[in-house]
């Protein structure tokens, strides 16, 4: 269609790109919806946390004096 050369490789890399989405969906199932840090991209926010909602941890002050040693 594009005029590539080698159209088979096409079809291997649909094929293995099909594998790893279904791998990734998968894999994103098992995250723990409600141990997370808000995803500013939004992929991995659990229901009703959009990527633009506040954070509640910008609001813990950081002074320096509360390193862990």
């Amino acid at each position: 269609m594009f005029g590539f050369e080698h159209v088979a490789y096409f079809q291997i890399v649909r094929d293995l790109l099909e594998e790893y989405r279904l791998l990734f969906i998968d894999w994103v199932s098992k995250f723990d919806k409600w141990d997370y840090v808000i995803d500013r991209w939004g992929l991995f926010n659990p229901p009703g946390v959009g990527p633009f909602d506040h954070d509640p941890d910008d609001d813990i002050p950081f002074d320096g004096s509360n390193e862990l040693l």
